[in-house]
């Protein structure tokens, strides 16, 4: 599972969303750092970040070509 850490009206968030279209990854779960302190302390100046259900992190920018080395692993 994937999960993109975003915040809302995020320009730059909705051009992650198309990568990983473009990419053609399942889609993402949405996770919104707006409203959570914590989140915000980690992720503020870093989203969109990808994250997969091992928990590693790939940072924006990334194109579908990252984006598909990184799923295929290490």
């Amino acid at each position: 599972m994937l999960t993109l850490i975003q915040r809302d009206d995020c320009q730059l968030c909705d051009e992650a969303i198309a990568v990983l279209a473009r990419a053609r990854t399942p889609e993402p779960e949405a996770l919104f750092i707006d409203d959570d302190a914590a989140l915000e302390d980690r992720y503020g100046t870093r989203v969109p970040v990808l994250r997969d259900a091992a928990g590693r992190e790939l940072d924006w920018p990334f194109d579908a070509a990252r984006v598909a080395a990184w799923l295929a692993g290490p």
